[in-house]
């Protein structure tokens, strides 16, 4: 039931900092961790999106679930 809560709150928080830079370490196994800088541009029921624009001036849309950040396998920091 913990868990539950826990959800809702990391929900709650991505929630309040829509529009804001955050920088995502995203740990994609065997040791390798990509890290992006991005903004927070949707968040829906089971998941949100990151608006990342790279060196090539090229932005990309980037989704990751709430359960990502409960198992530690994203982080997120406010810029």
């Amino acid at each position: 039931m913990k868990e539950i809560n826990d959800l809702n709150m990391i929900r709650s928080q991505v929630r309040s900092n829509i529009g804001k830079d955050v920088i995502v370490e995203a740990d994609k196994g065997r040791n390798k961790i990509v890290t992006n800088k991005g903004t927070i541009s949707q968040v829906f029921p089971s998941l949100f999106t990151i608006k990342v624009t790279n060196e090539y001036d090229s932005e990309r849309i980037i989704s990751y679930t709430y359960s990502d950040i409960l198992t530690s396998t994203v982080k997120l920091e406010l810029c």
